[in-house]
């Protein structure tokens, strides 16, 4: 049995905040740029909705291992265990998504940011990266607690430390009250 208290943040491939969940960038690009044999979806909407799971899972191509969990299973009974030592794309829509999964026991040590809008935004990182002050600030608590944040559509765009970006605000003109 795998002792979970001694496990390192886990360390898949490719953890990523991106709302449209599986899409041509991470079937055409992410999957085989890893080498990814597992997509793992952790939605709780998707997770409740068989039409928009099975929708999901006939994207996916058949040698690609499919699992779709709500939020609270996925972190809570430590279904991530199984992919430990396995090549996998994690997908969350949303940053609230994500750090509820940290609380609740879901550690990770990088995330890539690929598509994320908030409603009522105060700060548009890229043109698919528009973010909410408490957006601003929950990924500001991840990295503060040594999560490595990317910002990066596909493979081959250059990344972009996030904490870099925020920086290049806070020296502007353009001051955020998201940033103690």
């Amino acid at each position: 049995m795998i002792d979970l208290q001694r496990l390192s943040p886990l360390n898949p491939s490719l953890i990523r905040i991106d709302n449209r969940l599986v899409h041509g960038q991470i079937l055409e690009a992410w999957v085989p740029f890893i080498n990814a044999s597992h997509i793992v979806v952790v939605n709780d909407a998707v997770a409740d909705d068989l039409f928009r799971e099975s929708v999901i899972r006939m994207a996916v191509p058949r040698e690609i291992e499919m699992r779709i969990y709500s939020v609270g299973e996925f972190s809570k009974n430590f279904a991530y265990k199984n992919y430990i030592r396995k090549k996998i794309v994690v997908l969350f829509s949303s940053i609230d998504d994500l750090l509820r999964a940290y609380r609740l026991g879901f550690k990770f040590d990088r995330l890539n940011i690929g598509n994320a809008h908030d409603d009522g935004f105060v700060c548009q990182l890229t043109t698919s990266i528009s973010l909410s002050e408490k957006s601003l600030n929950d990924l500001s608590l991840l990295a503060d607690s040594g999560v490595d944040i990317e910002i990066r559509s596909v493979p081959r765009d250059r990344p972009i430390d996030f904490l870099e970006m925020i920086s290049k605000f806070d020296n502007s003109e353009h001051h955020f009250p998201f940033r103690p």
